[in-house]
């Protein structure tokens, strides 16, 4: 058995032919397979048509989450809800190649517990787009205890034992990309070229990009609070160097007018950003302690479709 999880949110044009292209893949093999489509909280008619889908095809199982939860919770759910011996992780918008599932089951044959999809191209995507995307996962692997590898994304198969390891980890502010190389197993990549999305629009903005970043680099690196030390320290190197220069100032050049008011003011400003940032660091720690402590559900299910009660 061989599951498929497939987060969706406002993906009413893209359903019919996903679900298409992966039970062609799969019925030209051996293997048993379901497609566990998540619908996020979609506004659009996709809680609806994962119905219609269930009711026509009952390997097609259907989760329909109260509200939107992000898409790491989401493919958690999906992940808690998959029966199979190996999980596919695959985005609803067709930008992975369903085809490319069956060079990751070969390799998982061979032994591999993770087999992750390594991007060689990008098509359809703005040059912003590439270039953030390639900075992010060379600052991540910098500055993090964790290598992950460049150019992938959360289009992977993974062992039922992987998939058991890693929702052992309940943490709210999710990674996944970074969930599933910490617990570590025998990994590998299969190169693909990625497609542009079959239809609609993309749904991660700069907004949600830039969330996605923060929760990464936040959940696996201390490096933020320690670039607040750093600048203390270099503040308070500067400050003990310019208190020795006015002092030199004032009993040499005594006849030359030091400019205080505008230097005061820059020095009073800077010090007050540099101070800003520092405590909207340690508050984004500590919302995520917050996140935690409270111990809500990860999400809540509106309604089920394939599965016992």
């Amino acid at each position: 058995m061989i599951s498929i999880v497939s987060p969706v949110h406002n993906e009413e044009p893209v359903l019919h032919e996903l679900h298409r292209r992966i039970a062609e893949v799969f019925d030209a093999t051996e293997h048993e397979w379901e497609l566990v489509l998540v619908d996020d909280g979609s506004r659009d008619r996709s809680a609806e048509i994962i119905r219609e889908l269930h009711e026509k095809d009952n390997r097609v199982k259907g989760i329909i989450l109260s509200r939107n939860f992000t898409f790491q919770v989401a493919v958690t759910a999906g992940l808690e809800h998959a029966t199979g011996e190996a999980v596919v992780l695959i985005d609803a918008d067709l930008q992975d190649p369903p085809e490319v599932i069956l060079d990751m089951i070969a390799k998982w044959k061979e032994g591999y517990d993770v087999v992750y999809g390594v991007r060689s191209s990008r098509a359809g995507e703005t040059w912003f787009k590439k270039f953030t995307a390639k900075a992010f996962y060379r600052i991540i692997d910098r500055i993090t205890g964790i290598n992950i590898p460049v150019d992938t994304g959360d289009f992977r198969l993974m062992d039922r034992g992987v998939v058991d390891a890693v929702l052992q980890m309940r943490e709210r502010n999710r990674f996944l990309r970074g969930m599933v190389t910490w617990v570590g197993y025998k990994q590998t990549g299969v190169t693909y070229k990625r497609s542009a999305r079959f239809a609609g629009e993309t749904k991660f903005t700069i907004r949600k990009m830039t969330r996605f970043a923060v929760d990464a680099i936040t959940g696996y690196s201390y490096f933020p609070l320690q670039i607040a030390t750093y600048f203390g320290f270099l503040i308070a190197f500067i400050s003990a160097v310019a208190i020795i220069l006015v002092i030199i100032a004032r009993l040499f050049f005594p006849e030359q007018p030091l400019l205080g008011q505008a230097t005061t003011l820059v020095a009073v400003l800077f010090l007050g950003s540099i101070q800003l940032i520092s405590l909207g660091i340690v508050g984004e720690y500590l919302g995520r302690i917050y996140d935690e402590v409270r111990e809500r559900p990860l999400y809540l299910v509106d309604k089920k479709h394939g599965f016992d009660e």
